[in-house]
């Protein structure tokens, strides 16, 4: 017997479906070539900022996988 959410859930492709790739090629989005890429100089205003963010990053994850 399945859920009254999954009968709603539609039948893949529908005509509002545009793959990911087609979306990624849409928006000219382009792959990684270098981890520099990412990089955002300037993200956090000082260690202290960066320190606080990563202590609470890894304490939510402590805190999942708990």
């Amino acid at each position: 017997m399945m859920s009254s959410s999954a009968e709603r859930m539609p039948e893949w492709p529908t005509a509002e479906h545009v793959p990911a790739e087609e979306l990624a090629r849409r928006q000219g989005v382009r792959p990684v070539a270098s981890v520099d890429d990412l990089a955002r100089p300037g993200l956090f205003e000082s260690d202290d900022e960066l320190d606080d963010f990563l202590a609470d990053l890894y304490a939510s994850r402590r805190a999942s996988a708990a």
